[in-house]
């Protein structure tokens, strides 16, 4: 039977048994006996051991009325580490501004002390003078790599062994292992877990079902860690990902910009290229405002999986946020600016007379030219092209639209309307004079130019073509399979599609255009079914059965 002493270590009441307390109390004198006799230092050395030691002890207790034991002292001596395993020096207690080292080798050792799982990055990252994010990320890298880095982890973790003493932490950072650093590193540790043996109340004996929902809310924090240090990587990686490309992408159009290498590389937003800001500043502001935010994810990301992290310092933070508005001011500007540019539609309008005899056969054409462009067929699309014309960079759109009309005389014309915008209404009836576009009649045949060219400042005013061919009554014409695309709402007395209406015959009649030759379409029409029309004064929606025709017409009157 042993005798139990109450004892107070670090503040903290203990129970102990007579040889346990025997065993400590030997264990303290070796310390203080290894200590110089000047008290100067000493006794805040010694009390800082003896809370490590109480914080240790109070780890290994359930309750207050649990008695420390032998087994226990010696697990806090094995961690804490043998009198003799110190060198100390008594010069350091002699003279208060004297240092006195020994040579110490740095060891390779898991930190347990910073890690995820095992503690290997942080190791890693203390063997090589390196921050442990580093590695993480790397091992990262080599797990989504193909799995090596899953393997190479767990090799680390078993060869390399954790630091456990405190002579084994020191040197893990390479510091030597004297009288001041085991001061220091005590103290260290001690802070790092003071508030929770503050929090501790040894005075109440847990009950078992006490124990049981703090036991579920380890696991409940462990799992709340672990997906969130995943989440972490997630945003580690993606911001990374982001910022990587951005910098690339945001230093290769910006250089080029830079040296005049820019219409290559048209396809920007579009108040680039109305901007009183350079092109490549521009740029500048476009990635660091998507990239200052990434930067911040970043660090967030870090600080998630690494509580040691350091936060960035306040006046990078400032400096950070500083160039984010200016970029967003900046942006917003020109934003505002080119919507100015934008403001107002302007319109060119041109006439041009046709010598067409009302028995003659008029074929309409579409037609491009190969050297302005290399697409394969020839149609109307929305977008633009940077094209060479005598060596001065032009745009080239095929934004035409083709309609047909009945002339109210015996003349035959063609009116073509140029549209564009501007900043102003003379500025954009200005832009609009100044699109390129040709037609010619040649052998019975109409050919329209199926594209236009335009300035290349014009780039985003929202150019187009309008092209009306005026037919007088009788005038029959010939729509040739390049005229597909161009057809734009062409109104006929059958109501056949745009589309269907190519390879066939037209005549202009009172009524509007009469197909000749669209037998099958028109059969095809008269079956049930509903067709509506857009038309300009309004919409027309016809429904066809076998019997009868009906309709009806939202506008000024009804259609039958």
């Amino acid at each position: 039977m042993n005798k139990t002493i109450n004892i107070n270590l670090g503040g903290i009441y203990f129970h102990i048994d007579e040889l346990a307390y025997e065993k400590l109390r030997r264990y303290l004198d070796a310390i203080n006996a290894s200590l110089s006799s000047d008290p100067h230092g000493k006794d805040e050395i010694i009390a800082d051991i003896e809370a490590r030691i109480s914080e240790l002890l109070s780890e290994k207790i359930t309750n207050d009325r649990q008695v420390i034991n032998q087994q226990h002292i010696d697990e806090i001596i094995k961690v804490m580490g043998q009198p003799e395993d110190y060198t100390f020096d008594e010069e350091l207690f002699n003279t208060k501004n004297t240092q006195h080292s020994t040579s110490s080798t740095k060891k390779l050792f898991r930190d347990n002390d910073d890690k995820i799982l095992g503690g290997v990055a942080s190791g890693l990252g203390h063997y090589f003078g390196i921050d442990a994010i580093w590695f993480r990320i790397l091992w990262l890298i080599l797990f989504f790599a193909g799995g090596s880095g899953f393997i190479g982890y767990i090799l680390f973790w078993i060869l390399v062994p954790e630091a456990k003493t405190t002579a084994e932490k020191l040197q893990m950072k390479g510091e030597v292992v004297n009288l001041s650093n085991i001061e220091r590193k005590i103290k260290e540790e001690f802070k790092d877990v003071g508030d929770r043996i503050k929090n501790t109340d040894y005075s109440k004996a847990k009950s078992g079902a006490q124990d049981i929902i703090d036991t579920l809310g380890k696991v409940l924090a462990t799992l709340f860690m672990v997906i969130g240090k995943f989440i972490g990587i997630l945003i580690i990686i993606i911001s990374t990902a982001v910022i990587i490309s951005l910098i690339a992408s945001g230093f290769s159009l910006g250089t080029f910009e830079m040296l005049g290498f820019g219409s290559e590389f048209a396809h920007y937003p579009p108040f680039f290229f109305k901007s009183t800001l350079p092109i490549w500043l521009l740029i500048v502001f476009i990635f660091t405002a998507i990239g200052i935010p990434f930067v911040f994810l970043f660090m967030l990301g870090i600080k998630i999986i690494s509580n040691s992290a350091k936060s960035m310092g306040k006046t990078f933070k400032l400096t950070l946020l500083g160039l984010w508005l200016v970029s967003i001011l900046g942006l917003i500007y020109s934003g505002i600016e080119y919507s100015t540019h934008t403001a107002y539609n302007g319109y060119h309008n041109i006439t041009h007379d046709l010598p067409v005899i009302n028995k003659d056969t008029l074929t309409i054409k579409m037609i491009g030219n190969d050297k302005f462009s290399d697409t394969k067929s020839l149609r109307k699309r929305h977008g633009f092209e940077i094209i060479e014309d005598n060596g001065i960079e032009k745009l080239y759109s095929s934004k035409i639209k083709l309609d047909f009309e009945k002339s109210e005389s015996e003349i035959a014309y063609v009116k073509i309307r140029k549209e564009a915008e501007g900043n102003s209404r003379s500025t954009a009836n200005e832009f609009a004079e100044q699109i390129e576009y040709k037609f010619n009649l040649t052998d019975k045949k109409l050919l329209f130019d199926g594209f236009f060219l335009s300035n290349l400042e014009h780039i985003y005013q929202d150019q187009e073509v309008e092209v009306t061919v005026f037919l007088p009554v009788n005038t029959t014409i010939y729509l040739d399979k390049s005229t597909k695309t161009y057809l734009y709402n062409v109104d006929n007395t059958d109501d056949i599609y745009d589309d269907d209406m190519i390879k066939h015959h037209f005549k202009m009649t009172e009524e509007g255009l009469q197909c000749l030759d669209c037998g099958d379409i028109i059969k095809n029409n008269d079956k049930d079914g509903v067709n509506p029309k857009v038309e300009i004064d309004g919409i027309v929606i016809k429904v066809n059965t076998d019997e009868k025709s009906s309709g009806v017409k939202i506008g000024d009157k009804h259609y039958n």
